[in-house]
């Protein structure tokens, strides 16, 4: 490989494969500096060489002069200190400005979501329920319930200052936010690393319960500020503080001292004590846990820390607070549990169809007798506390009606506190045999007779056999003895005799509102009903066959006075015809006579009715009235589950008879309509009274005897039922229900 230059200075390029003669050209010192040449491809200097002569060329260095002075050097440091601050100024002029801006602008949205400030009112209070008993008596107040407003001069002094030692000492010193104290629960809270502490002033508060909700959002907060500013603005310190003492929740219902001080302590909260007036102030930080008739020692726990913090703020003495604490004067009223408050959740269930949505408080006018409520509500707890456990039964409920439809009492359940489920009304169970009487009254108005003669006999349905409760049966006997007896075999042949539909048409003629079934298990009450719609339908029974609708209100009025509703006679008219009430009525005298509800019978009074056990004994009822009153009794469990045979002729027969023999007492004997036991109006009906054969035996544990043989003629043909049916022919009653 030779290297070759060209004479101008250019680079010369290796020569590859040249002759020999030139392979001693060597590269020179010179050679080895490349030419520098500018982008005109003018020659330059090569850098060595350059930097050379540059070097020769260069001046001799300058001599420094030594730095300023020291006191350049502190001028030097306040220019620039001067700068800083400067710039720390500006700066902090234009975050603050755009702080104002930010703030204004939260103010502006905060404010678009409430309503105009110059168009808002202290709402009213919400409207309460005040529900009297057939005296006039208050039974019971549903709604939020306010007590009536109390004007702050006319409280004991050391009452409203409680609420301000407990919740904002400096109530009287900030204009509606109190930066100190938020700043104290600030720390507070971060010290017990969570929520410990509220920096809400009074009137804070006061601006959430008349206008926000109780949820915790920024923004909630955010209005909840300038609604404050404007309450201070609108109102006086001591309407404020009265307007709040007058608003705040206390548990319970309770809106307001006066309805605090009478729920808790049955006396106005003029007349509180100071332990007492502690025990309300602490109640506002938590109603629902510490309200006093339901955790007392959770609210009297409370009620110490407020005294001494009014002791530390010296709004009592030192003396006052440790008499206080240490042998309190409370008197606290149990939670309210009674049966009534069944009626009055009806009550509130019914209002919306009577006057529409309620926006003022309104006084309701019932039918309910409070004397026999107290007796219902006896008869059932007593008898279930003490036969519960032997028959397996947990729940009761009764109903007792004038035979026009007016509810006097109504029991629920046994105890209200622990289950507010209304069994009386919304609970819908099996009636069992108390169903057969629309069966035999749907008979009756076919053309049989309180004496027509059916057969009780095994019964094979398409392999469904319908047995007696005994097993038992006894041939021929009446419908009087067949209802008495509540044989299941007469009933099923008589409902396929007349046919379910009819059987339902009737019952929902009566009064029955639920849906039935209609097939032949109708006869024995597989179809659910509640206890409210039985006890009417039984009614008309009662009171000659007029239709009615049970019904607890009679008038409506606002507390003014207004009359908003007042209830109309019932236009339902005759349900049924006068002699079928009679021959029904003497009926259903035999099963308190001679039949399973013998236990039933009142002294000196006419009763009839009607017991009922469904299957596998889950439910046991009685259906029992007089001329003056209606009432029935279901016992069983909500879960349905059986009982240890408990049946319709006993517990609640027992409760029924405890009930009416009360309920009767000074009131003027009165025979139920068109009955006459023993000799039934034959000569109106012209038929012979039939009996069983005298060798016919009695129900094993029954109740029942028949009376003596009178006569054992068949009763002449009647024309409105078919001689097939009036045999009792199986097979036909088969050809029946099947349709062959």
């Amino acid at each position: 490989m030779a290297w070759g230059r060209k004479k101008s200075g250019a680079r010369k390029e290796p020569l590859f494969g040249l002759p020999a003669a030139l392979a001693d050209l060597r590269l020179s010192p010179a050679d080895r500096i490349p030419d520098a040449t500018d982008d005109d491809e003018k020659p330059k200097k090569p850098v060595a060489k350059r930097k050379i002569e540059e070097e020769d060329d260069e001046p001799p260095p300058r001599e420094r002069k030594p730095r300023g002075t020291k006191s350049g050097a502190k001028r030097r440091d306040k220019s620039r200190g001067r700068i800083r601050i400067g710039r720390l100024v500006y700066w902090g002029a234009v975050l603050g400005l755009w702080a104002v801006i930010a703030v204004i602008g939260v103010v502006v949205w905060v404010g678009a979501h409430l309503p105009a400030i110059q168009s808002l009112e202290i709402p009213k209070r919400p409207p309460t329920i005040q529900i009297v008993g057939l005296d006039g008596s208050v039974l019971a107040s549903r709604g939020e319930a306010p007590g009536t407003n109390v004007a702050l001069k006319d409280l004991p002094p050391y009452l409203p200052k409680a609420f301000i030692a407990i919740e904002d000492r400096r109530f009287y010193s900030h204009y509606g936010i109190d930066p100190v104290g938020i700043a104290r629960a600030a720390v507070a809270n971060i010290l017990h690393r969570g929520v410990s502490q509220g920096g809400s002033t009074l009137t804070q508060q006061l601006a959430k319960n008349l206008f926000l909700t109780q949820e915790r959002t920024m923004t909630r907060k955010l209005q909840e500020v300038e609604l404050a500013l404007w309450l201070e603005r609108k109102h006086t310190k001591n309407e404020i503080l009265e307007l709040y003492l007058n608003r705040v929740y206390f548990g319970s219902g309770a809106y307001g001292v006066e309805a605090a001080s009478q729920r808790y302590f049955g006396k106005s909260a003029k007349n509180v004590t100071v332990a007492e007036a502690a025990m309300l102030a602490g109640l506002v930080k938590s109603p629902s846990r510490l309200a006093p008739n339901r955790n007392p020692e959770g609210a009297e726990a409370r009620a110490q820390i407020v005294l001494a913090a009014m002791a530390e703020a010296k709004f009592i003495s030192d003396a006052q607070a440790k008499a206080s604490i240490g042998h309190p004067s409370y008197k606290v009223k149990p939670a309210g549990a009674g049966t009534v408050n069944y009626v009055a959740d009806w009550i509130g269930e019914v209002l919306d169809d009577l006057v529409g949505q309620i926006d003022q408080s309104i006084v309701v006018e019932t039918t309910i007798d409070p004397k026999l409520q107290s007796v219902a509500e006896a008869a059932i707890i007593d008898e279930l506390a003490a036969k519960s456990v032997k028959f397996n039964v947990t729940q009761g409920a009764l109903v007792a009606m004038t035979p026009d439809g007016a509810v006097r009492a109504m029991v629920g359940g046994r105890n209200y506190a622990e289950s507010q489920f209304n069994r009386a009304v919304t609970a819908k169970r099996q009636p069992g045999s108390a169903f057969k009487p629309f069966i035999y009254l749907t008979a009756i108005e076919g053309g049989l007779t309180p004496e027509t003669i059916r057969q009780d006999a095994p019964l094979d349905l398409k392999g469904w056999r319908p047995e007696n409760y005994t097993h038992e049966y006894f041939g021929a006997v009446t419908l009087t003895q067949a209802l008495a007896m509540s044989l299941n075999t007469v009933a099923v042949r008589l409902g396929l005799e007349v046919g379910p539909k009819n059987v339902v048409r009737t019952a929902h003629r009566l009064g029955i509102s639920s849906k039935l079934d209609a097939n032949p298990s109708i006869a024995l009450g597989t179809s659910e009903v509640s206890v409210i719609e039985l006890v009417g339908a039984y009614a008309p029974f009662a009171n000659g066959g007029l239709g009615v609708s049970p019904h607890v209100v009679t008038k409506i009025r606002t507390s003014e006075g207004k009359l908003l509703y007042a209830r109309q006679p019932d236009r339902l008219g005759q349900v049924i015809e006068p002699r079928h009430v009679a021959m029904m009525n003497t009926m259903m005298q035999e099963t308190l006579v001679s039949g399973t509800a013998r236990k039933a019978e009142i002294p000196g009074w006419m009763a009839a009715g009607k017991t009922g056990t469904s299957q596998d004994f889950r439910d046991a009822w009685f259906i029992g009235y007089t001329a003056s009153l209606v009432t029935g009794v279901w016992l069983g469990n909500d879960d349905n589950s059986p009982t240890k045979k408990a049946t319709g002729g006993g517990l609640p027969v027992e409760v029924w008879s405890r009930f009416m023999r009360t309920a009767h007492q000074g009131v003027a004997v009165a025979a139920l309509p068109n009955s006459q036991r023993g000799g039934f109006m034959s000569n109106l009906f012209q038929t012979s009274q039939v009996t069983p054969s005298p060798a016919a035996p009695a129900p094993s544990g029954s109740s029942y005897r028949p009376p003596p043989a009178r006569s054992a003629a068949p009763p002449p043909p009647n024309p409105n039922v078919r001689p097939e049916a009036a045999a009792g022919l199986d097979g036909w009653l088969v050809d029946r229900l099947f349709g062959r």
